[in-house]
């Protein structure tokens, strides 16, 4: 006999007869008079009047069905291409400790900056502090010259950080004065040896791209000025500065 219509499913679907009940097959065809299907209960290929069938209910279903497996599918698609992605983009980056920027397929290092901090004792290295200097009194972290090598038109640079360990870190607005750059002020208590720090820092997103791995970047564009990304634990005057400044092109 002749076949008026065929249908095969990649899951299994639901033939529904007229009286409400249905078979769970694998894939049916219909023919001219029958439905021919294979159950998936009994694995075999049956047949039942054409007259019996609730044609419309099962190719609605079994349509709804094909659509919900097609947006399961793409969804995942897309989120494998979003991991491969971000593999691709963490491979970019070295896995030694420090910051780093993209500029096409490019990948720059921004070196640490040599940070001293300055008190009415003078000023010290701040490599050589250990421990944290015991004064009473205010000081500053600073960087010599009054200007970063390290110059970017977009003030909305993203930067990779590669933590050496896990402390707090993000963007710090440095200040001029002079012919110096100020990282944060400092408070020094003699009794307690605490120390406060004030850095300015920069409202910023972070995204975890793998351990010990961030990219980060400012929520708001960045003003002309000095800045630096900044690693540190807070307290202990270990700052490392990795400074740079925007100058936004015209």
């Amino acid at each position: 006999m002749v076949a008026l219509a065929v249908a095969a499913w990649a899951a299994n679907v639901k033939l529904y007869l007229k009286d409400g009940s249905y078979q769970v097959v694998r894939e049916y065809k219909v023919l001219a008079d029958r439905v021919r299907f294979y159950t998936v209960e009994r694995s075999e290929w049956e047949e039942v009047p054409l007259n019996l069938v609730d044609l419309e209910r099962t190719r609605s279903e079994a349509s709804e069905h094909t659509a919900e497996l097609e947006k399961d599918a793409k969804a995942m698609s897309e989120e494998d291409k979003v991991e491969r992605d971000m593999q691709k983009e963490v491979s970019r980056i070295p896995q030694d400790p420090g910051v780093y920027w993209v500029e096409g397929q490019q990948t720059h290092v921004i070196r640490a900056g040599e940070a001293a901090v300055h008190t009415n004792k003078g000023r010290s290295i701040l490599a050589k502090l250990a421990p944290a200097p015991v004064v009473s009194g205010k000081g500053w972290l600073e960087l010599s010259e009054p200007h970063s090598k390290n110059i970017f038109t977009n003030s909305e640079q993203e930067f990779y950080i590669q933590l050496s360990q896990e402390e707090r870190f993000g963007i710090a607005r440095l200040t001029t004065k002079g012919e110096v750059r100020i990282v944060e002020n400092l408070t020094f208590v003699p009794v307690t040896k605490e120390v406060i720090e004030e850095p300015v820092m920069v409202d910023i997103f972070r995204k975890q791209m793998a351990d010990g791995l961030y990219k980060i970047w400012p929520k708001a564009p960045l003003e002309a000025g000095e800045y630096a990304v900044v690693e540190y634990t807070e307290g202990k005057i270990n700052m490392q500065v990795f400074d740079f400044a925007v100058k936004p092109g015209k």
